[in-house]
């Protein structure tokens, strides 16, 4: 009775502590950028925004979470989150939808993330949706850029800054593990 019960704890002991581990070899990187929306009369148009070029400083990030680039099994968006810095009144009831595409030097670029049918909510922040896309080639590269293209419901009268901020979830082996 003692033995049958003894497997079954021992592979949930290696099991958990597998786990434990593999939690240990994942950190999160975090960058931000800035893009305008112009004021228009334009509604129902699509249009794009670029990002200036994001340095990912990804050597020395990884360094100091001890890993390097050959190491990184797989690194994928895990949160965006846009806000409205100017006018202080701003909101984003002028959407209708947004999508996020990531480029970077000889790699295609890929939609990351989108939001459809925003509702007027009158909110200065917005989570996008995340499309789990594998984004490591873009991230091991020195820099990468944005685009944005977003599709409005509705005219602004001032131009809109907008900040965007983006996770990365990095699982790598860690020291080998």
């Amino acid at each position: 009775m003692k033995k049958s019960l003894l497997l079954p704890l021992i592979t949930f002991i290696l099991l958990s502590s597998c786990s434990a581990i593999d939690e240990l070899t994942k950190f999160d990187l975090d960058y931000q950028t800035n893009f305008s929306v112009a004021s228009t009369t334009l509604i129902n148009t699509p249009f794009n925004l670029f990002t200036p070029d994001i340095t990912t400083d990804s050597e020395s990030s990884f360094e100091i979470n001890n890993t390097h680039k050959d190491l990184i099994e797989s690194i994928k968006l895990k949160r965006i989150k846009l806000t409205i810095n100017s006018p202080d009144d701003g909101n984003f009831n002028f959407l209708k939808e947004i999508h996020v595409y990531i480029e970077a030097e000889d790699i295609d670029e890929v939609e990351i993330a989108n939001i459809y049918d925003l509702e007027n909510t009158n909110s200065n922040t917005l989570e996008l949706d995340i499309l789990g896309e594998e984004l490591k080639a873009y991230i091991k590269k020195d820099n990468f850029n944005l685009r944005v293209r977003t599709v409005t419901d509705e005219t602004i009268n001032e131009t809109h800054d907008i900040t965007i901020d983006t996770t990365f979830r990095v699982d790598a082996e860690i020291l080998g593990v």
